[in-house]
């Protein structure tokens, strides 16, 4: 799957609206293999991606979790400190 593409439910604040559209272009390039479709494949590509991001909104809306959400802040410093043990620091 897309590396680029985070969890985006049981977080606070929850998912904005650019997040949600973010990862549904993130796979619907994956789905296509193309990071931006020629001029004809354009509105397809559009079209998924619309339907993708409302396919997604709904899901993380109807998502039902008992554990608290998680801090966003926390969660990139875990990410950033996992990073630089497997990859080194710059």
């Amino acid at each position: 799957m897309c590396r680029n593409i985070r969890p985006l439910h049981n977080f606070e604040p929850p998912a904005t609206e650019d997040e949600v559209r973010a990862a549904a272009l993130q796979f619907v390039r994956k789905l296509s293999g193309y990071n931006a479709p020629s001029k004809i494949n354009e509105a397809v590509f559009g079209r998924a991606v619309d339907e993708i991001t409302t396919a997604a909104s709904r899901l993380i809306d109807s998502l039902v979790t008992l554990s608290p959400p998680k801090n966003r802040d926390v969660e990139r410093a875990k990410a950033a400190l996992l990073s630089a043990q497997r990859f080194g620091t710059r």
